[in-house]
């Protein structure tokens, strides 16, 4: 059920994509802006207690649905349920638009509909960026926002909490964001726990990301630039991404004297811009082609989680 769960997801999603302003997610943000409103008092154990109280009150309902079903033998209901639930938290189709979007710019040689682009998405000042930058930054947030929307999503998904672990990780995943990027909240301990939270459940897949990115491109400059640069980033996260990302598709992401983690507000800059020639990130600067070596990559790393997952399905079944 499982496989077949995100496999259907993944296909409705490809007809009729979710919009990133869809209802069901605008109630969600009014939801935790008002947890916001009532529980900051300026302590750090408000955001704890907002953090329970908004997960339990999306993940208590989302659990206790798919288990009724299950219980009752409701079996194409709680297959529904699933296929549902997914298709809410997955987000492979809500901003690929930008990405191609500005790959067709960039190949027609219209840097400024690019820059625009890249400044709708990304929310960040694109003034006077060259192609080069564009490129770079679209890859990264390319590839942070398909390992935050796909791959987070599968792995908690395949946990034993099944969709009730797809909503915690989206919803962690939002709150991490909204109750520590906006101006009047970055210096606020009420969104301490929502981070620290989201870095703990979000541990795991990252790394299981990188090895997938490392499999399906070039193996060993992909580690080789885990082990030895993803600590550069004060993102941890981000890090593994984009030093293991970069290295499978042999491009250079996150120059140490640029601020390479622009992709979100939370994500911070690379914390050295003192290296040497000899101590840079493998891999050549970012170009046209790197824009399509970043669709591949990620369509190849999807087609390996799916495969692994009807193979570990496939045994179940069998057993």
């Amino acid at each position: 059920m499982t496989f077949l769960s995100i496999l259907c997801a993944l296909l409705i999603e490809q007809l009729k994509p979710l919009r990133a302003d869809n209802m069901i997610y605008a109630e969600i943000k009014s939801f935790a802006m008002r947890i916001e409103r009532w529980f900051n008092a300026g302590d750090a154990s408000h955001g704890r207690l907002g953090w329970i109280l908004m997960m339990a009150a999306l993940m208590v309902p989302t659990a206790a649905i798919y288990w009724t079903l299950m219980h009752y033998e409701l079996i194409f209901a709680a297959f529904a349920w699933n296929v549902l639930i997914v298709y809410l938290t997955l987000g492979f189709r809500h901003y690929s638009h930008y990405f191609t979007s500005i790959q067709l710019a960039l190949n027609s040689g219209d840097e400024a509909t690019a820059r625009t682009l890249l400044a709708e998405w990304a929310r960040i000042d694109t003034v006077g960026m060259e192609a080069p930058e564009i490129i770079r930054i679209a890859v990264e947030k390319s590839l942070i926002t398909t390992h935050r929307n796909v791959f987070g999503v599968f792995f908690w998904f395949l946990m034993p909490l099944g969709p009730a672990g797809a909503v915690m990780y989206r919803v962690s995943e939002y709150l991490a964001r909204a109750w520590n990027e906006p101006e009047h909240m970055r210096n606020e301990a009420f969104g301490q726990f929502a981070a620290r939270a989201f870095y703990w459940i979000d541990w795991a897949p990252v790394r299981l990301t990188a090895v997938a990115f490392a499999v399906v491109g070039n193996f060993e400059d992909a580690i080789y630039a885990w082990r030895n640069f993803a600590h550069r980033w004060t993102d941890e996260a981000l890090g593994i991404i984009l030093s293991a990302g970069g290295g499978a598709m042999g491009v250079r992401l996150g120059s140490p004297n640029e601020n390479a983690a622009k992709l979100l507000p939370l994500d911070a800059a690379l914390v050295d811009s003192s290296d040497s020639e000899d101590d840079i990130l493998p891999g050549e600067e970012p170009n046209l082609r790197a824009l399509q070596s970043t669709v591949g990559l990620v369509w190849r790393a999807l087609l390996l989680w799916m495969m692994l997952l009807l193979l570990a399905s496939s045994a179940a079944w069998l057993g």
